[in-house]
């Protein structure tokens, strides 16, 4: 798989080796199924494969979501905030695997301890700290936190399951 990322100094890097780079937005969608409206990730920055990353939305007024949450007082609903956390995580998994992972998709599993501590709103840029805590074959367990110019609006702990979609599909439930 070729890649293309840039560097803390801006410059294109190699393979994306290095630890500290930046996943632009046409990246992003080749590493994510999720489009409009529900990628909730603008880009990622401070890539650390298999480690941390973290992801940056820009909230604008153009969201769908604000037509009904709520009219005359815009405000991100939480469950797009969690989103936003799983969408950075699961980049950087696939980031992380790289070619093992053509194919894959990242499964939301669970959520723990969700906090939120103050509304996201139009103009916001919300900052998702993501780090990975443990990994245990196509598991992964992820701590968070979101915030918007320093503050926690945020947080949770949560897991991730990679797989092949066409697997997920054969099992019977």
């Amino acid at each position: 798989m070729d890649v293309a990322v840039t560097g803390k100094n801006g410059a294109v890097e190699g393979d994306g080796s290095e630890s500290g780079y930046t996943i632009d937005i046409e990246r992003l969608q080749k590493l994510l199924p999720h489009r409009y409206p529900l990628l909730m990730v603008d880009r990622i920055v401070d890539v650390v494969r298999g480690h941390s990353a973290i992801g940056i939305k820009n909230v604008t007024m153009n969201e769908p979501y604000f037509q009904g949450h709520f009219p005359g007082h815009p405000v991100v609903p939480g469950v797009m905030i969690v989103e936003s956390m799983a969408q950075t995580s699961a980049a950087l998994v696939l980031e992380t695997l790289g070619q093992d992972a053509e194919g894959k998709v990242v499964y939301f599993m669970f959520i723990d301890n969700a906090k939120f501590r103050r509304p996201v709103t139009p103009g916001d840029q919300m900052r998702i700290r993501v780090k990975k805590e443990r990994q245990r074959a196509n598991v992964w367990k992820f701590g968070a936190v979101a915030t918007v110019d320093g503050q926690i609006v945020a947080e949770a702990a949560y897991a991730a399951m990679i797989m092949d979609p066409a697997e997920l599909r054969s099992r019977k439930l």
